[in-house]
């Protein structure tokens, strides 16, 4: 739905530095559409370069007439909350934006279309996209992927919101840079719009995840290297997404993306994140079990260090790869070259 000259402004009133805030910071990021303003008012008249480590130029307004101004004509929601709620207070915004002619891209669980149909109905121009709705219903997956001879590499994490969505783009990213034949599998909100296509797996019926993930693969399956966006965690007792991917995929190779600063969950505190050598073989054992879908192996951890310096993040990498005996990195300090000498 989304034309890849459309001007477009972010959402953001009030998340701009909460973890939550990740929807909105991956989509100025990567997405290429000229993007005009994020909203915030708690932080207007600065600049997202100011805010964050971003190479891009875009001014944080406190208004939805702001960005219209600007000539923004899609709104983005861009914000990732637990269990994908829409904040009671954005509505009003939204409903306005929509009376406006803007056209709504929405990554939440809470659905928009059923809401607004009725005011768009009667413009061509405008749409409101729903990502979280499932577009298609797949069959059930039966290990095709273990078949195809290229790679495919998958992203796991030690908790959710760790970074696993970053580490494949900009995996992703370098490969298409080397003119590697190269494929990118969204598997969540942000990297369905990025690329303008993906499952969202948490939307699905588990019975159909897996095969969701397997037709997605097949689809790409002329790609030499193919890389699978994460979700949750095999640790996390609130998600069921690693092994659904894990069996859909069949990857070859895994990349283990952490947090740094983190020796517990984000949420719940109370559990710990395990020795990571120990959890490496978790998740390679239950991507292979026992040899039947091969043998994938972690080649290398994306650590993130944002929370750290420059020099407290050398000494974490040091440390991680020390103690795991793999390479590791922060994808977005230090670049990805480190972590792919297992690819190349």
């Amino acid at each position: 739905m989304l034309k890849p000259d459309q001007k477009v402004a972010i959402f953001m009133q009030g998340y701009l530095h909460s973890d939550f805030g990740k929807m909105g910071l991956g989509v100025l990021r990567y997405l290429t559409n000229p993007i005009v303003a994020v909203i915030d008012s708690e932080h207007a008249g600065s600049n997202i370069n100011l805010e964050y480590d971003l190479d891009r130029d875009v001014p944080i307004c406190a208004t939805l007439n702001e960005v219209i101004e600007k000539g923004a004509e899609v709104l983005i929601l861009g914000i990732a909350p637990s269990g994908g709620q829409i904040p009671q207070n954005w509505m009003p915004v939204i409903e306005a934006a929509i009376l406006k002619g803007l056209s709504i891209i929405n990554g939440l669980h809470d659905t928009l279309n059923h809401q607004f149909n009725k005011q768009i109905q009667n413009n061509v121009n405008q749409w409101i996209w729903d990502v979280r709705i499932p577009q298609f219903i797949p069959d059930i997956a039966t290990a095709k992927a273990n078949d195809l001879p290229n790679k495919r590499v998958l992203m796991i994490g030690t908790d959710m919101a760790v970074g696993k969505m970053t580490a494949g783009l900009e995996i992703y990213h370098w490969a298409k840079q080397r003119k590697f034949n190269t494929g990118f599998i969204a598997t969540g909100q942000i990297g369905i719009i990025i690329m303008g296509k993906g499952v969202p797996l948490d939307a699905l019926k588990v019975d159909h995840a897996c095969g969701a993930i397997e037709q997605l693969v097949l689809d790409q399956k002329d790609n030499d290297l193919l890389i699978i966006e994460g979700q949750g965690s095999l640790l996390h007792p609130g998600s069921t997404a690693t092994l659904p991917l894990m069996r859909g995929s069949c990857p070859t190779h895994m990349i283990l993306c952490h947090r740094a600063d983190k020796t517990t969950l984000r949420n719940p505190e109370s559990i710990q994140i395990p020795n990571l050598k120990e959890f490496i073989k978790l998740n390679e054992a239950m991507a292979s079990v026992c040899g039947t879908f091969g043998h994938p192996k972690v080649i290398g951890i994306a650590l993130n260090t944002a929370k750290l310096s420059i020099d407290e993040a050398r000494e974490s990498i040091q440390k991680v790869e020390k103690e795991t005996g793999l390479p590791a990195t922060d994808v977005i300090r230090f670049g990805v070259e480190k972590i792919m000498q297992g690819i190349r």
